[in-house]
């Protein structure tokens, strides 16, 4: 199927991706948000959907044959830490993928391009674009370009202090611990954040610094895990 003439702006971003579409409608659907869907401009929701579906697949047979002596066990939280939202949002970045997001009006004003969320979701979106578009192999070969190291450090990448401390509250029939953004400050290249991470019994703790939210999120945990040990 002929699709529109890609614009500058997806050209230089299908070079960052590795990946020129012979559909360009495939990617131009991967990038819209619902925001800004219509009857004759759909979102990327239904792209999404697959892409998660290829996304744990590839990196799932990846790990496998990366250590062969890991048990289920071990090898499921290293899958949660390699295909959860944060993760894809942090490649998103890496290509720009904000840039050239399709956002509805409301959603560019709350600072669409820099939400984990959005991000995370059209990330999936354009790997299922990429699978649409020429097959599982090149959607493979992509993905573990783009994971690169992360999957070899993905062991590491499962014991956090976020997943420590959703794991403690799990085990005490608490919902998982919330995030919230108490202030945000800096440039985008540099931001500065203020987190608060706080338990279902009212329980919070707080960090701050520069980074990405996630490292922050981090911090927060860990001030948490802090709080959790010198109260047992």
């Amino acid at each position: 199927m002929a699709g529109p003439r890609p614009s500058a702006e997806l050209v230089a971003f299908q070079r960052r991706l590795g990946h020129q579409f012979a559909d360009p409608a495939l990617l131009i659907r991967a990038l819209t948000h619902s925001s800004l869907s219509s009857p004759t401009r759909p979102d990327n929701q239904r792209l999404e959907f697959l892409g998660d579906r290829v996304l744990g697949l590839t990196i799932a047979e990846a790990l496998f044959h990366h250590d062969r002596g890991a048990t289920e066990g071990q090898l499921a939280p290293r899958l949660n830490a390699l295909v959860r939202g944060e993760t894809c949002a942090e490649i998103a970045r890496e290509i720009g993928l904000g840039e050239v997001m399709k956002l509805g009006r409301s959603e560019m004003l709350t600072g669409g391009r820099r939400k984990e969320a959005v991000l995370g979701d059209a990330m999936e979106a354009v790997l299922a674009a990429v699978y649409v578009d020429a097959g599982f192999d090149a959607a493979r070969a992509l993905i573990l370009r783009l994971w690169g190291d992360r999957i070899k450090g993905a062991e590491a990448a499962s014991h956090n202090p976020k997943t420590v401390l959703q794991e403690w509250a799990q085990a005490k029939g608490m919902t998982p611990p919330r995030y919230e953004i108490t202030d945000r400050s800096g440039p985008d290249h540099a931001p500065q954040f203020r987190i608060t991470v706080t338990l279902d019994d009212g329980r919070s703790a707080e960090a701050a610094g520069t980074g990405t939210k996630r490292s922050i999120e981090q911090l927060a945990a860990q001030a948490m895990l802090d709080a959790l040990d010198a109260g047992a």
